[in-house]
């Protein structure tokens, strides 16, 4: 972790070229310090935080007036932070007999300041659960006793957790966490609350900072989405091709329970929706026989996406899973124990997160946990099957190869799609692929949960979603539209979003012959669009031209764009209608 002192130094460079991103921090602590590590950290990731520091203890007059400097600041995002102190404090100038329920006043008073952040702003909200204090008044005792402080605590954050759970616009800063994994004096210095009400110690407030930018990355749709593994000595010991399956360590005894227990993390994130990928150097036959043979084996052919076993160099590999998924190479993370091969993949490919595992395979899963390189902020039904989904995507690939032309191979998938309105069932889809999809993205405007069910309930917006299958299984919903009405004639074409996994296969012309039949269906005579470029969109560049719609302005790379409907003309596509 970087130094509070080296974050400071970041103040002072160039931010000119990074992302800008607006946070306001409202607290009952002395944030100043934290607004500093938050603001250095950013620069570590390219990012161009701007900070509104809310007045020291002042959560309510800044969140609960409409009118407050902090709404006029206008924040990206509002990270809300109060501190187990001033909980502990207002249960100490309780009467006996108010204790009791001092947690449900406590949550129904930050349900409320959130409330109020969602009436009066579109900031996504970051909310902390409160650290655990033991105040040794009733030992052990305490967390049974209802009117302890320790039991009024425990109520809080689960009462916490439930509202983050329940919403569509707060996410957890789970500091609870952090002061498990870090330990209490590791993270606190009371000289120095006593002195200037700052609740962590310096050398802590570089963890808090990171952990809000990840928030962050992942609602701006930075996600790591696959995990690829090495076998021999890293999801078992001994080498496969070398030991045989009598000689390699997985199981119950000895060095076995160590690869045992990796397997069974990468297994959970399998079942998360986290794609895994072997990548071996090996014969396929002998890398696979552990998963068909081997009776101690946790991790089955089932859980795993991708199987490239061969004599290639590994970066070569890793290209053939990242095409074959059709995934960002920042979206990947590479395990393997040889650091030879980790220095190769690093060299190769700069972009592919690789871990540098500790020398000693005991370690390797704390290790792995430690970094929390899969955070997420929300999962949802479809995430959960993406295992089997990229499964069906390698068969596609497969039969690819052997179409005689790429007609036949389209008409041979079968495909079939459902387009409908956005509704409360793909709510959770359609916030979740406008916060990660970064390529097939003609705008990179972000949507929350609570952001989709505003149009939905507004007569204003257009939307659509396509849900596809083909005849090797179901995508889900990979496609969103929203078209935002100018006038009774016009209509603007506010997002476009398509997974990745789908592309060039006709999904693109069934999209817009639909985009064109809702909007006469409309009575919508013009469509205007939009492309705003980022680092990972320039593959829709010229998406518009591409379908009828014609340049009317170019400022910078950004382009809009002007389709007349009467002038369109209907696309081929291998895409049906599914009326069933």
């Amino acid at each position: 972790m970087i130094e509070f002192k080296a974050l400071r130094k970041n103040l002072k460079k160039d931010y000119s070229n990074f992302t800008k991103v607006k946070v306001a921090i409202v607290a009952d602590w002395a944030i100043q310090m934290l607004a500093q590590a938050l603001r250095g950290y950013s620069y570590e990731k390219q990012l161009d935080i701007e900070i509104y520091e809310a007045t020291y203890d002042q959560m309510e007059p800044e969140l609960l007036n409409p009118e407050s400097n902090l709404y006029k600041f206008e924040p990206d995002y509002i990270v809300l932070f109060p501190c187990a102190e001033k909980f502990h404090a207002k249960y100490q100038s309780e009467s006996q007999e108010n204790r009791i329920n001092l947690w449900q006043s406590e949550s129904e008073r930050i349900q409320n300041l959130c409330l109020n952040i969602k009436n009066n702003s579109d900031a996504k909200v970051l909310l902390s659960n409160y650290c655990e204090l033991f105040d040794g008044i009733y030992g052990n005792y305490a967390a049974t006793y209802t009117e302890s402080y320790v039991y009024n605590q425990r109520l809080l954050n689960e009462n916490i957790a439930k509202l983050v759970g329940d919403s569509n616009y707060i996410y957890l800063l789970d500091i609870l966490s952090l002061q498990l994994e870090y330990g209490r004096k590791n993270i606190f210095d009371d000289k120095l609350y006593y002195l200037s009400k700052t609740v962590f110690a310096i050398d802590f407030l570089p963890v808090i900072a990171e952990n809000i930018i990840k928030i962050i990355n992942i609602l701006k749709g930075s996600v790591k989405k696959c995990i690829v593994c090495d076998l021999d000595n890293t999801l078992w010991g001994g080498v496969i091709g070398d030991d045989g399956i009598e000689g390699i360590e997985v199981g119950s005894k000895g060095l076995g329970q160590v690869y045992s227990d990796i397997q069974s993390w990468v297994k959970e994130l399998s079942q998360r929706g986290i794609a895994v990928a072997i990548c071996s150097k090996n014969n396929e036959d002998t890398a696979k026989e552990p998963f068909n043979k081997h009776k101690e084996m946790i991790l089955s052919l089932n859980d795993i996406s991708l199987f490239i076993a061969n004599w290639d160099d590994k970066a070569t590999n890793i290209r053939k899973i990242q095409k074959i998924l059709n995934i960002g190479m920042d979206s990947i993370v590479f395990i393997d124990d040889n650091p030879f091969e980790r220095n190769l993949v690093k060299e190769i490919i700069p972009e592919i997160t690789v871990p540098d595992l500790p020398k000693d395979p005991a370690l390797y899963l704390s290790f792995l946990k430690s970094l929390n390189l899969f955070e997420t902020v929300k999962i949802s039904d479809t995430d959960k099957k993406r295992t089997q989904q990229y499964r069906e995507e390698a068969s596609r690939n497969e039969v690819k190869l052997a179409a005689s032309n790429f007609d036949e191979y389209l008409k041979g998938l079968e495909m079939k799609a459902v387009s409908k309105p956005f509704d409360s069932f793909s709510l959770p889809r359609v916030a979740q692929l406008s916060q990660r999809s970064n390529q097939f993205n003609l705008r990179t405007i972000r949507y929350s949960e609570q952001d989709v069910q505003n149009m939905i309930d507004s007569d204003r917006f257009i939307t659509m979603t396509v849900d596809l299958k083909d005849r090797f299984g179901e995508y889900g919903i990979i496609c969103l539209v929203i078209l935002e009405k100018v006038d009774e004639n016009t209509a603007f074409l506010d997002t476009l979003i398509m997974s990745c996994r789908v592309l060039k296969r006709s999904v693109e012309e069934y999209v817009f012959n639909k985009i064109v039949d809702i909007a006469k269906l409309s009575g919508i005579n013009t469509i205007l669009g939009e492309y705003l470029p980022t680092k990972k969109n320039a593959m829709v560049k010229n998406l518009l031209e591409e379908y009828d719609f014609k340049l009317i302005e170019n400022n910078e790379g950004a382009t809009k764009w002007q389709l007349e409907v009467s002038e369109y003309s209907t696309k081929k596509t291998f895409v049906e209608e599914n009326n069933e």
